[in-house]
């Protein structure tokens, strides 16, 4: 058990792409439209909105790869003749890509002279093809093709009618390319994964809603990986096997979603022990069908999970501080004497670079509006997301690479703005926290308003044969709305370190007379009471006050206050 708490450890070491993601489909969206929640959790990511302009390339074109990770250049390969539009995670026919990194088996986790990585796959694919299952086969032939850099992925594929979870593994060092099972979100249901793989048997005469690599049998067979029948293969049992870390951090994220949307109100008891590391065996189902239909709004919130109200709720234990902080300082694993611990890993995280939601509505939609990523960055929790368009020419310049980078700050960057407030709410997160979640809610709800009025008048236009001026509208729309926010959230910031700086709540004074000086009011909230109690009982009587406080000393209290 050491020795296998120890590897897994030392993988999560080496693991920078610790996201989450929700994949929701058709008949389980409100509208009917299939959505891909997405995080891509890492410190080191700054996180800004791609753009990958439409292009007709002339033959011979090469694209040049880097891997996303390392920035590690990979060489480069034929381009497409026809690249479709591409913005964040999304393409103009509402093919969306979000992933999660399971690692798995370390002796599948390098193969030499790979040409391209599980992000570079990502933007390749969305470049190429159209739907889901294209995509599904696009990438398999891809890393057979030029070989597959990085390790085990778990990716989210969703088009206007379908949605899919894939987990695809490279096959290691002298191999050649990767092995793969993906199986179709049943219509109705959702699914969620984050770091550990979770597809596992299926069922093999059902080729509609199962695609698989030929040889993701065979493989395992040869590497001396699985000796079993067919039928009781399971890809996740031999590819990425739970451990105590893909539990307790990893699966606890899709547990935390479930429990909430199950149509089963004993979802979250009957697999507590397993997300608390406790009973590897007691699986949770790759699919739950919710209690009611999700919408893109449910979807952004359920994006923002703490835990709260659960067995892993961190709000009031010592290391959340005075203000009920519930985030933990790094590293996830840490020990004192001979044990080791662990803070717990929540869906919102304070070291999210993006995120977004894609909303593929083109089954009741035209293409020009059909397909819109809801992007944001940082911390889902303390973030706003805001409208794109996937059929947008061009992407607001606040959002864009090149404004500001991972060690420069601009204020004109989306991601530094919004990091500005996100750490201010650390410092003191009651109670900031619900000022900038009602912030939050009110500009999300704004924004899709917007988005119905500007898909009104683009059919309007439409209908007038007006498409160029359709797509006008919509990269205006895009543009517009992400700078604007923008400037709406330094403004934002700044009315926060007003308010709440020094440890005050301070509000505009009162005047009596018109030639008054308005000076403000500085409450002093102080401590509630637990963590008063906490202070005396770790302190004793050393802050204690030994005396009666006299009308002299309160009045002293003024003067020195």
């Amino acid at each position: 058990m050491k020795t296998a708490l120890a590897g897994a450890l030392l993988l999560l070491a080496s693991q920078t792409e610790a996201c989450s993601n929700i994949v929701v489909s058709a008949g389980a969206s409100a509208d009917g439209a299939p959505m891909v929640a997405y995080a891509a959790d890492d410190g080191s990511v700054f996180g800004h909105l791609r753009h990958f302009p439409a292009a007709t390339n002339p033959a011979g074109t090469m694209r040049k790869v880097w891997d996303w990770d390392s920035g590690t250049y990979l060489g480069e390969i034929p381009d497409a003749g026809v690249r479709y539009n591409v913005v964040g995670n999304m393409n103009e026919f509402g093919l969306i890509i979000g992933e999660t990194t399971f690692g798995g088996l370390g002796s599948l986790g390098t193969q030499p002279g790979a040409k391209i990585d599980y992000g570079s796959l990502i933007w390749i694919t969305l470049s190429r093809v159209k739907t889901a299952r294209e995509a599904i086969a696009l990438m398999y032939e891809l890393t057979n093709k030029y070989g597959y850099y990085s390790t085990g992925e778990t990716f989210s594929i969703a088009d206007h009618n379908e949605a899919w979870v894939m987990d695809f593994i490279g096959k290691g060092p002298g191999e050649v390319g990767a092995v793969y099972l993906a199986r179709k979100v049943p219509d109705g249901m959702i699914t969620s994964h984050a770091n550990q793989a979770r597809t596992r048997t299926w069922d093999h005469s059902d080729t509609v809603n199962n695609l698989w690599a030929p040889d993701v049998i065979t493989f395992a067979r040869r590497k001396g990986l699985y000796n079993g029948t067919d039928a009781d293969f399971s890809f996740s049992d031999t590819y990425d096997p739970v451990t105590f870390v893909g539990t307790r951090l990893g699966e606890v994220r899709s547990w935390s979603v479930f429990q909430k949307v199950s149509n089963d109100s004993s979802f979250g008891d009957r697999y507590l022990d397993y997300v608390q590391g406790h009973n590897f065996t007691n699986r949770m189902p790759l699919f739950v069908w919710p209690k009611s239909k999700l919408s893109v709004n449910d979807t952004m919130w359920h994006m923002r999970n703490h835990n709260d109200g659960t067995w892993f709720d961190e709000s009031s234990d010592v290391g959340a501080g005075a203000f009920h902080m519930r985030y933990r300082q790094r590293p996830l694993v840490w020990e004192y004497g001979d044990n080791k611990y662990v803070n717990e890993r929540t869906i919102a995280t304070q070291q999210t670079g993006f995120h977004f939601v894609g909303h593929s509505r083109g089954a009741t939609l035209p293409k020009e509006i059909a397909s819109v990523i809801w992007f944001g960055v940082d911390d889902t929790s303390t973030s706003c997301h805001f409208p794109a368009y996937a059929t947008s020419t061009a992407i607001p310049i606040t959002w864009a690479l090149g404004t500001g980078s991972g060690t420069e700050f601009e204020l004109r960057s989306a991601f530094w703005v919004f990091n500005l407030v996100a750490n201010f709410v650390y410092s003191k997160w009651d109670p900031i926290f619900d000022e900038v979640q009602k912030k939050i809610a009110a500009t999300e709800r704004r924004y899709l308003t917007e988005v119905n009025s500007t898909d009104a008048a683009v059919i309007q236009m439409l209908a007038k044969g007006d498409t160029q001026g359709a797509i006008q509208t919509v990269t205006e729309f895009t543009v517009s709305t992400g700078d604007g926010l923008v400037d709406d959230w330094v403004t934002f910031w700044g009315a926060l370190f007003v308010k709440y700086r020094d440890g005050f709540i301070t509000t505009p004074g009162q005047v009596k007379h018109p030639e008054d000086i308005p000076i403000p009011n500085c409450e002093q909230p102080g401590w509630d009471e637990a963590w008063r109690q906490r202070i005396v009982n770790e302190a004793g009587d050393k802050y204690r006050v030994w005396t009666n406080l006299t009308d002299a000393d309160y009045y002293k209290l003024k003067t020195i206050n």
